[in-house]
Parts: C-alpha cells; structure tokens; sequence
C-alpha cells in the first residue's frame, strides 16, 4: 500500500477565471444562514449556495437536515456542469496568497496526510463538537468533495519559500476580493520537479500545525475510514479521500489577532466590590480612551463606562503552556474565581468577541446592557499554540482569531 507525504498535491476543482470573482465566499462557518442568504442575493455562482445551501430552501429549515446537504449537492454539480468550476486533470499544489491591508501570507494548498493527522504529526490543539464534525462528514459525502480548507501552519522552510516566490511571479490562475477587502490569489505549481520537491521537503518535517479548522480535520479523518472500509480490497492508500483540503502557511507570516470577552453580570457583585477583587490580582490604571493590551500579562477592561489597564502583579507559578497562556490566566483568576463562570463551553453568561471587531464593540455590547464587562486581551503567539500542541493538550476555547480567513470555493478536493 502506498504511503503518502504529509502534504500531497490534490485533484483541484476551481472556479474558471472569468468567474472566480462571482464563486468566492466567506468560510461556511463565519456566517449565520441569514447572513448567507442576504449576502447571496442576486449571485447565483456563489458558493454560499453550496456551502450553506439551506439559503435555496425554505427558511427555518434545519442546516443539519438530509435536504440541505442534498440540495448542496446538486448545486455544486450544477456548477461543474455550467463551467462555472472545473476538474484539473493532474494533481498539482497551489499557492494560495491571502492580502489585508499591508498584511501578506502566502502559503500552499495541500492534500494533508489523514493518518499524520490520526499519529499526530500534524497536531492538534482543540477538542471538536460532535454535532460540527458531523456536518463537514455529511457535507464532504454529499458533495464528494471537500471545499472548505483546514489553515495549517509550518517552521519556515527556505526551500519551501524559493519555489513559492519563483511561482507566484508568474500570472495568477485568478485574483478575486472576499470579505474584509482581503485579496485572494491563486498561482498552479506545474512543474514536477517542484512537485516532488514539496513532497519530499517537507517529509522531513517533524510537524506541522493546525492552526484553525479542527472540524474540517477530523471529518477529513473520519470520511477516511469510512471510504477505505467501504472499498475492501481495493482500498490503496492514496485515493484523494486520504487526505484532507488545507492551506498551510509559514508561521512567521500568519496573524493572530486577540480573541475578547464580556460578561452579562458581576456574580452578585456590585462594581466596587468587583472592583477591590480585580485590585487583588492586577494593578489597576484608569484610562481616558480605549486601549489595548501591548504585551502579555496585560489586559483591558470596559466596565461602568470607562476603561482600565489591568496588569498581572505576580507571574503565575507554571510552566505548563496551557496554564501560562493569558486566555487561562483570566479565565482562572477573574472568570471563574471572580465572576464564577467554570466552563467557558456550557455558560450562557460569557460571550466571545473577535479582535478584528475592535474594541468599539466591546463597549457597544456594554453599553447596551446586553453585557456588564469586558474584557481585551493580548493575542495569544503562533509559537504559544505549538507549544500547546506540541505538548498534545488543549488550548482554552476561544483562544486564537485567525484573520485574513481562508475563502470557500476558489479551491476543492474531491473524492476520487
């Protein structure tokens, strides 16, 4: 049987140039299914009909539902027929570059090895929710295709850079605007030599890193099993189905932007007592302004309309690199010792706020009374994740932001 790299080059389906600007969505998950449906208005090549294809029924209708995944399906298959998506012929990697502002990564898309993922090789840092893995499973069966990719990282490898920078000089395949303003580019690695090059280089990776898209991961895993058991004899080992969709990018150039929180009540306490509690742990500084957190072990915090700087008075006694990262810092000592929130997956008094939303709306949901405080914080480190991962633990929820995101439909794997 034979024994796949980590990263193989895939089957791609991919929009035709001319209408890769109409296909590109945001990722599936980003939106809410009437967010979708609006956004979708008018743009029948959008791939939100295929990966939220319960836009095209009647609303209301369960996103879980066999019709959904159906009706996904046929849209996609819609697509290939129309020339709106087309099959390569040849498997190839690609490079996939991501711009926001004066932000630039440029990584590759790659078939990720299922059984490095089942080994741990590439690893992990998050525990997945049942119901989540299920969808992307009943989603890839349907659809026969994987078309949301998993965001991995990788040390930074300077072979690795000169094929990507002596490719992407040439003409893209497309270069289409998704949400935020972020471009993204598309180039074809063709050249065989490169091919195998990419392969072989990075077998000699000890790891690689998910960086976001566990759920996508896992159902790549299970899809996996289910289609090797279903083949027998036949099964070789390097069908498409054994490896998952993913783009990875060199850590060095990825960004991680602060992931906030705020809190519907003070436990019981009124704000001068949940003030004196804060004191205990932090040295407190008013502020005239919104400010954000400019190093570890420092915080902000919105609460009776003013902001505060709150820095940590005594290091945590740790060397664990869950325990020491800022996310468990205020978790431990504010949310649950303070404000008595102990799991921050089960509690309704707790909600998480993206840094790309700034601090501007942590004081609106404030200000509103939805919430009671906020709390901002300095973004966790892609080598503070692989310190995690590299440990096999998992990171708190809610830990990471990754921002520019990876959009749905310029790229595919189907199963084959």
């Amino acid at each position: 049987m034979k024994k796949l790299s980590i990263f193989n080059p895939i089957y791609a389906i991919r929009p035709k140039k001319e209408y890769a600007q109409e296909v590109v969505a945001p990722p599936y998950d980003v939106l809410d299914s009437k967010e979708a449906r609006e956004l979708a208005k008018g743009k029948p090549f959008s791939f939100l009909h295929v990966s939220k294809a319960e836009i095209d029924l009647p609303e209301g209708v369960d996103v879980y539902s066999e019709e959904v995944y159906k009706k996904a399906a046929e849209n996609f298959e819609k697509m290939l027929k129309d020339g709106i998506l087309i099959r390569e012929e040849k498997p190839r990697f690609y490079i996939y570059r991501m711009q926001m502002g004066t932000h630039i990564q440029t990584g590759l898309v790659v078939g990720a090895c299922v059984d490095d993922y089942d080994t741990n090789r590439i690893r992990k840092h998050e525990f997945t929710r049942p119901v989540k893995e299920n969808d992307r499973v009943n989603q890839i069966k349907y659809v026969k295709a994987q078309t949301g990719p998993a965001l991995l990282a990788y040390k930074q490898i300077p072979e690795i850079d000169a094929i990507i920078k002596k490719h992407s000089a040439r003409e893209p395949l497309f270069s289409v605007k998704g949400i935020n303003d972020v471009n993204h580019t598309l180039w074809v690695i063709d050249d065989e030599k490169d091919i195998n090059f990419i392969s072989e280089r990075f077998e000699k990776e000890n790891a690689v890193y998910i960086a976001d898209g566990h759920h996508r991961s896992a159902a790549g895993s299970r899809i996996k099993k289910e289609m090797a058991a279903l083949r027998g004899s036949k099964h070789r080992g390097d069908e498409s189905y054994n490896y998952f969709l993913a783009v990875a990018f060199p850590a060095n150039e990825m960004k991680i932007w602060d992931y906030n929180r705020v809190v519907k009540d003070l436990n019981g306490l009124s704000e001068k007592d949940f003030m004196e509690k804060i004191k205990q742990v932090f040295n407190v500084k008013e502020e005239g302004k919104a400010v954000k957190p400019n190093s570890r072990r420092n915080f902000s915090m919105y609460l009776g309309g003013k902001w505060y700087s709150l820095s940590l008075i005594k290091e945590p006694a740790t060397n664990d690199p869950v325990e020491s990262l800022d996310v468990s810092i205020l978790s431990d000592l504010v949310l649950d010792k303070i404000l008595g929130i102990k799991d921050l997956r089960k509690s309704d008094r707790i909600d998480f706020v993206g840094g790309i939303r700034g601090l501007v709306e942590l004081e609106n949901r404030v200000k509103s009374g939805e919430m009671k405080v906020a709390f901002a914080l300095y973004p966790t480190s892609i080598e503070e994740l692989m310190a995690v991962a590299e440990k096999e633990k998992v990171m708190p929820p809610k830990s990471t932001w990754f921002e520019p995101k990876l959009a749905d439909g310029l790229i595919s794997n189907p199963l084959l």
